[in-house]
């Protein structure tokens, strides 16, 4: 009684344990067990999938099996203390689970508590192949392929494997004691470096005992040079690296014990002649195993099920594919690589500093840069140009207070389409390359001394230089500028009574201006006429004339491609009339009686257009019509 308590003591003691471990850390369930693929600091490492067998549970296509219809073997089997060994025969139908031996026994559980084997349909010619084809559903590393046999091994049995679910085969191992013969190889040939992927054909494991329960196991590695180097060794990579495996039995043992004897020669002197008088055989395997890991290259430590049901990698490193064998969208700054003992080889993304979502990979610049990035963004945004979205494209400039990360890092340079000699600014200021006699950061303006001009080639001209009192005579000369335009400087307003003193009123605007001796002659736009006494003025282009005098003292003062309201009389000033006389600065040359136009000078009110001012000088113009003039 005393071992039903200390059991019992046991289980209460361990209950007990694992209470105050719960109560100590409450959330000791909830915890995530670490990813194998990183270490304890969050960088990457290999990683890789358990070690199991493959091929359990898996469905096995065969080209043989008994029991359809029920039939009856025999086989010999050995007895030990030297006893002699006896005939046992059995019925196998498939119709019965307890008489059946589906191919389902060959990767079923296999224990002592458990022995069940598949069986072939009866045999009575050589050679007659039976094949057994594994899928394993997807690329698995092996490691060895094993048969356990509950017939005696087979004399000669081929293994083959494919790397493209079942399309193309090729050979992985033979087993025969006529390699030359059955397989057209030598025996236990040897590998080098140079012929690691052939398959050997070996005499082991060919003997006809135990006539019961004999093991064939292939090792893919054993024998290989490169097995020790295997993390550089693509050659071997490829080598363990299989979808299908296809087991062929070629030739039976036939024991003396059945009567086999008598045909031996004849299968020596032929072995691939088919013989009649063989008695009958069959193959039965008890288990079929394929030992390996599911193939992630690294990046994987497990294997799922997708949507589809299809086995593939949980794969990680940045990297994708049912093997891990692809870096992500957006991971191509350096070529994919399988992870090793001593480096990840994660994927890396490309450096495109939140401007684009898509990337390329460039073996040169990878090679260019070290092996360190190869990576090329790929639709740059934000306005952004370069490998790496790394400055500004043509027509913008940083904007240096955020970062180039930032969306809005680039700005529009803005550049005048006149007055810049091009679209691209400075990258760093945003400054435009300006035409001459043209300012500003945008070209908007004409620099100082510059005026502007009709001509998109150069549309700032240089003001000439002009000696306020070279046009005007000695009795006429004044101190300077100031003095001379005083009358009417700071009275720019106008109103009911300077409308009736001058002669016209007009709307111009300014386009172009060229020196004709002392006078400016301006090429102007009549926009609108308010007042016109003598000879009418109609819109359209027409000239007006400004000694040079008053030009240079900027009175009046006039701008290029600008709206003025110009009001002229004969109170002193110039009127309408088929050319200038003798202007201000008496004596000074005119511009000849032929040019026709109008004329402004100090006294005349030339000043900047107003669109308020429309309705003002339309009610001074209904005024005069009245009569009203004549009273003020």
């Amino acid at each position: 009684m005393r071992e039903p308590w200390r059991c019992l003591l046991g289980l209460c003691l361990l209950a007990c344990s694992a209470s105050t471990h719960s109560a100590a850390n409450p959330f000791a369930g909830q915890q995530t067990p670490p990813d194998p693929c990183y270490d304890d600091t969050g960088a990457a490492r290999r990683c890789i999938p358990e070690f199991i067998n493959a091929a359990f549970g898996k469905e096995v296509m065969v080209s043989s099996v008994c029991g359809r219809p029920p039939s009856r073997s025999c086989s010999v089997v050995e007895r030990g203390d030297d006893r002699p060994s006896v005939r046992s025969c059995q019925i196998c139908d498939a119709s019965d689970p307890r008489r059946a031996h589906p191919a389902s026994y060959l990767t079923d559980l296999n224990s002592a508590h458990n022995l069940t084997c598949w069986q072939s349909e009866n045999l009575n010619t050589s050679p007659h192949n039976v094949t057994l084809t594994l899928s394993l559903g997807k690329k698995f590393e092996i490691t060895y392929v094993s048969l356990q046999f509950c017939s005696p091994r087979p004399e000669s049995l081929a293994i083959y494997k494919s790397m493209d679910y079942g399309k193309t085969w090729m050979p992985y191992q033979f087993y025969s004691s006529q390699c030359r013969r059955i397989y057209n190889r030598p025996n236990k040939a040897t590998i080098t470096k140079q012929n690691e992927q052939e398959a050997l054909c070996t005499d082991g494991h060919t003997d006809l005992y135990p006539l019961s329960g004999g093991l064939i196991a292939f090792s893919t590695l054993d024998g290989r040079p490169s097995g020790k180097d295997f993390d550089n060794s693509p050659v071997l990579q490829d080598w363990v690296t299989v979808t299908d495996i296809r087991v062929v039995f070629s030739r039976p043992q036939l024991p003396r014990e059945l009567g086999a004897g008598s045909n031996s020669g004849g299968r020596d002197d032929d072995p691939m002649a088919v013989t009649s008088t063989l008695p009958t055989y069959f193959y039965a395997v008890g288990d079929f195993q394929v030992g390996g890991r599911c193939k992630c290259n690294g990046h994987g430590s497990r294997c799922l099920k997708d949507k589809e049901g299809k086995l593939v990698c949980d794969c990680k490193h940045n990297t994708e594919g049912p093997e891990c064998d692809r870096c992500k969208p957006f991971h191509y700054d350096r070529p994919w690589q399988r992870a090793n003992a001593r480096e990840a080889n994660e994927c890396l993304p490309c450096n495109c500093n939140l401007h684009a979502r898509r990337c390329r990979f460039n073996m040169e610049l990878y090679k260019l840069s070290g092996r360190k990035s190869g990576g090329v963004c790929m639709n740059c945004r934000h306005n952004t140009a370069g490998r790496h979205c790394h400055y500004c494209k043509e027509g913008f400039y940083r904007d240096m207070a955020r970062p180039i990360t930032h969306r809005r890092a680039c700005k529009a340079c803005d550049c005048h389409p006149v007055g810049a000699a091009g679209k691209t600014c400075n990258q760093t200021t945003g400054q435009c390359p300006c035409k001459d006699g043209v300012t500003g950061i945008t070209c908007n303006r004409c620099a100082k001394g510059y005026q502007q001009s009709r001509s998109p080639v150069a549309p700032c001209i240089k003001i000439p230089v002009v000696n306020p009192t070279a046009v005007v005579s000695s009795t006429e000369e004044p101190a300077d500028c100031e003095s001379y335009c005083k009358p009417v400087k700071g009275n720019l307003k106008i109103n009911m009574k300077k409308y009736c003193k001058k002669d016209y009123a007009v709307q111009v605007n300014v386009l172009d201006m060229e020196t004709v001796g002392d006078w400016a002659k301006f090429s102007v736009n009549l926009v609108s006429v308010y007042k016109s006494r003598g000879e009418p003025l109609k819109r359209g282009d027409n000239i007006l004339w400004v000694h040079m005098k008053d030009l240079a003292c900027k009175c009046p003062k006039i701008q290029m491609s600008k709206r003025f309201l110009v009001m002229g009389g004969s109170d002193g000033g110039t009127g309408t009339g088929t050319g200038p006389g003798v202007g201000p600065g008496g004596g000074a040359t005119s511009p000849g009686a032929e040019r026709v136009g109008l004329m402004a000078d100090k006294n005349s009110l030339v000043i900047q257009w107003r669109d308020v001012w429309t309705r003002r000088l339309r009610k001074f113009q209904r005024k005069e019509k009245k009569g009203k003039c004549s009273k003020a």
